[in-house]
């Protein structure tokens, strides 16, 4: 290991106190190729039992910091070869730990195009510059003279000292403490300033309240930046980053004003166009850069939190479904599922108008669920949603045990007209399509989720304004971390879901569906080894997330990794008794003294994993199913009235608040301000998605379709963390900027509205 790269792991340990072991055994596997699921759950005894959170903050520091010494090294190496690198300048590199620092640092040795200070070199005029700067009490005009010279086109000494101005700028902007100094001062004092563009109040009215906004550029939050960038982007409003002119020149004085004469005259002058031509514009650039990045962060970790909970969402379990995708002039699409998720049947029913063809809707409903003693009904809850409900509820002759449940569909059409639904059902249309998936997310969200694209799913934040390649990169991990929690059925799972098992991918999970087609179910987990290109690399990172239901080996079925099974034979064999009387036998696990299966290799964590395991063998981690219902006579936002107090159902949690659908076909909003009676700084510590809550109607907007609703006054149920999130500011290279994010105060009716025209897309 290079002297650089221990320096980086001491570093990363400090910052994220942890000890500096845990982080090269972190980075030592991580380089190896393992993935962050399989370190966190199978490489405790190696990390000091990391968990995902801290091993991608691990990653994505080291990951920084390497960047930083291939910089470090290209600046090095560029300024020596133009023969200009002292040893001074060496020193400062090196103990450069920021990227802005080493820009800095190299800014005066960078290439550069033609510029009006280069322009005044290639005349001569670099030593007038210097006599300037030296501010001497001299004869500026008698100065200047000397450099008059017709060849080059000075013709009288204020031409020389414009020239020499020129060059006395471009060195104050260059000037590695300058620019700290005003970095500062910009991030302490920087206002974001916003207008609207003449002309355009009637086509950017969505950006209304921010016609003419100024708020203090590190107090505001990450939605209202994305706004306004959008606003801009759209050609609606014009900003400008920049703290107060007068100090930002009373700063640039302080550093290079040594005198009171005629040349600190003309070095003020410089400072002045320096910091109006250059200075400014190049530190509004790098914070518009650094704060549309931190508002990225913010927005993709509300993205990864509210995708993390809607794919952990309760699943109903393996049950004869009945889904309907609802509609008026087109009808609902009816199908129904066998317990394995299997199309039976589909139709279409005409139950409301213009047909209304009530009876025989009723009649084919029936006939269904008789016919495959159907178990439970899922109805998307999209146009024609509660109308649907209402069909079905007032169906007298439905089974009292059949479950009737509203589903999101967000997404169903994207996979209806995908390839993975076209490969699935080629002999189907995408109605039929979109119906299968509604029903499918009942009976498991998690497997049918996966098949959508994150982006889709509709529980994202200005998610087309943010970074989309980190975008993706973070859900991909929010959903890799989730398969990997919940665990995979091997020989039931769609090669979808097998493509986000630990060390698997879209590659070597299209092997294996097609080895599992033409030779049969997998009896062992070992049989893995028999597909084609899974090596034992992958097979180490991925046996202990599939499942066997059945398997020839009993832990098969478990979270136990094929590693460790010989430990709980030399348990059983202790016992005299066998792997599935261990399972079955609680008293027997009692008998058992851990300590004495602890070796090099396998510590307490992995026993006390193993122990669990053999408790409830393949558990799923995710809470129980809860059924839900809207209020009833509830169903169009004509129906809502002020004071009114309803169920519903989180469908997306935001900087701003949370928004809630109550069966009215249109989300409200529960603005920050009235998630709660006391303070909330982040609605994800109040709310999740798909959390059931009541909520207070506000105040209704027929006309706009807003709704603004509360819980003040309510006492939600706190939904206990099953895990940490996956994603943390931290873990986006700018945890300094989003650890010290401020919080944000409750807002009025207008910042509710343009929240909701967000929402709604305008």
């Amino acid at each position: 290991m290079s002297r650089t790269e221990s320096i980086n792991i001491r570093k990363i340990a400090v910052e994220l106190g942890i000890e500096v072991r845990q982080v090269q055994a972190a980075i030592d596997l991580l380089d190896e190729g393992a993935t962050i699921p399989f370190i966190s759950r199978y490489r405790k005894e190696m990390t000091g039992s990391l968990d995902e959170v801290q091993i991608m903050n691990v990653r994505d520091r080291m990951e920084q910091l390497r960047a930083l010494e291939q910089r470090r090294e290209f600046i090095l190496k560029t300024i020596e070869e133009q023969g200009k690198l002292t040893d001074e300048l060496r020193d400062k590199i090196f103990a450069a730990d920021l990227i802005t620092t080493l820009e800095d640092l190299y800014l005066p040795y960078k290439p550069k195009r033609k510029t009006r200070a280069t322009i005044a070199r290639e005349k001569g005029l670099e030593p007038l510059a210097e006599v300037l700067l030296n501010q001497q009490n001299i004869d500026v005009q008698a100065e200047a003279e000397k450099y008059i010279n017709a060849e080059f086109e000075i013709a009288d000494a204020d031409d020389a000292l414009d020239g020499a101005r020129d060059i006395l700028a471009e060195w104050i902007s260059e000037n590695s403490e300058a620019r700290e100094g005003l970095r500062k001062l910009f991030n302490s004092a920087a206002l974001i300033r916003s207008r609207v563009v003449a002309g355009k109040q009637e086509d950017g009215e969505k950006y209304r309240d921010y016609f003419e906004w100024d708020e203090k550029l590190m107090n505001a939050p990450s939605h209202r930046i994305l706004a306004m960038r959008r606003g801009e982007d759209e050609g609606i409003l014009m900003l400008d980053i920049a703290p107060n002119a007068d100090d930002a020149i009373d700063l640039l004085e302080k550093l290079f004003i040594k005198a009171n004469n005629a040349a600190a005259e003309q070095v003020g002058a410089a400072i002045t166009g320096a910091y109006k031509r250059m200075l400014q514009p190049s530190l509004e650039t790098e914070f518009r850069s650094l704060t549309k990045e931190l508002a990225d962060v913010k927005a993709i970790e509300v993205f990864a939190q509210n995708l993390r909970e809607l794919l952990l969402a309760a699943p109903l379990g393996q049950k004869t479904i009945l889904a309907l995708d609802p509609g008026f002039r087109t009808g609902c699409k009816v199908v129904v599922l066998d317990r394995q998720g299997k199309l039976m049947e589909h139709s279409v029913i005409y139950p409301h108008p213009p047909q209304r063809e009530i009876r025989a809707a009723e009649d084919t409903v029936y006939r269904l669920i008789a016919k495959h003693q159907v178990e439970a009904i899922a109805i998307g809850n999209g146009t024609a949603s509660r109308e649907t409900e209402e069909f079905v509820r007032n169906m007298e002759d439905i089974p009292k045990d059949v479950l009737v449940v509203m589903v999101n569909e967000s997404g169903a059409s994207v996979y209806s007209a995908s390839e993975a639904a076209r490969e699935e059902f080629p002999d189907h249309d995408v109605t039929v399509r979109g119906a299968v998936s509604i029903g499918r997310r009942l009976t498991d969200p998690l497997a049918e989720l996966v098949k959508i694209d994150p982006k889709s799913i509709g529980v994202g934040q200005y998610q087309h304004d943010v970074d989309q390649n980190l975008l993706k990169k973070k859900l991909d991990e929010v959903v890799e971390s989730c398969v990997n929690k919940v665990g995979v059925e091997l020989n039931t799972a769609s090669k979808q879901l097998l493509s986000y098992v630990s060390g698997i991918g879209p590659s070597l999970a299209k092997s294996i569906v097609a080895y599992r087609d033409e030779n049969g179910p997998f009896r062992s987990r070992k049989d893995l080894l028999d597909v084609p290109r899974l090596g034992d690399k992958v097979f180490e990172q991925a046996a202990g997330f599939l499942r066997i239901r059945n398997g020839s080996h009993p832990l098969d079925k478990s979270a136990v990794h094929p590693e460790s099974y010989h430990i709980v034979e030399q348990m059983a064999k202790d016992a005299r008794c066998t792997v599935e009387d261990l399972i079955n036998d609680k008293e027997l696990r009692k008998k058992i003294d851990l300590k004495s299966y602890v070796t090099d290799k396998f510590g307490m964590p992995t026993l006390q994993d193993i122990m669990q395991e053999l408790d409830k063998p393949g558990r799923d981690p995710r809470k129980s199913f809860e059924a839900f219902k809207f209020q009833e006579g509830v169903n169009e936002i004509d129906d809502l009235k002020e004071g009114m107090r309803l169920p519903g159902i989180v469908t997306n949690v935001t900087n701003f608040g949370a928004f809630v659908d109550i069966g009215v076909h249109q989300d409200g909003l529960v603005h920050i301000s009235q998630l709660s009676d006391t303070f909330v700084d982040d609605p994800n510590k109040v709310v999740k998605v798909h959390q059931q809550v009541m909520v207070t109607v506000v105040e209704v907007d027929v006309k706009r379709k807003r709704i603004a609703l509360s819980m003040k006054g309510e006492k939600p149920q706190q939904k206990k963390e099953e895990s940490k999130p996956a994603v943390n500011p931290k873990s986006f290279g700018g945890s300094k900027g989003a650890a010290s994010a401020k919080k944000e105060k409750g807002a009025d009716w207008a910042d509710q509205l343009a929240a909701l025209k967000e929402k709604l897309g305008g």
